[in-house]
């Protein structure tokens, strides 16, 4: 995670996450919107997907994004949520991925930053 003074100590590479994922929520209406960047770069974004068979949160969908256009690892992942506290499930599939240090950012609606835990 790139830190840095402004905008809570995060950089410009964090923000750009949590600023996609804001934008997954708003423009999908979806209760959530995440993002996640990988080893190389890329960025995958998603919102909640909830169909009567199907059911994945934002994070978990970009993940699954990520996995499917061949990523192998991941650097940092951002959720933007009304919820307290990334789920343990969320978590996981980060740490499948990125391995347990791999940074998740949760942001409110507002993409201010209320969390920032590790997928561990």
């Amino acid at each position: 995670m790139t830190l840095s003074s402004e905008h809570g100590g995060l950089g410009p590479e964090d923000l750009k996450i949590i600023t996609l994922a804001r934008s997954a929520r708003a423009r999908n209406g979806v209760p959530e919107g995440a993002a996640v960047r990988d080893d190389t770069g890329r960025t995958y974004v998603a919102g909640t997907v909830e169909l009567e068979s199907l059911k994945l949160s934002a994070l978990r969908t970009a993940v699954a994004m990520a996995v499917a256009s061949g990523a192998q690892s991941l650097e940092a992942a951002a959720v933007v949520s009304a919820v307290e506290a990334v789920s343990d499930e969320d978590r996981a599939a980060v740490r499948d991925l990125g391995g347990p240090g791999t940074p998740v950012l949760l942001a409110g609606s507002d993409g201010q930053l209320r969390a920032a835990v590790t997928a561990g």
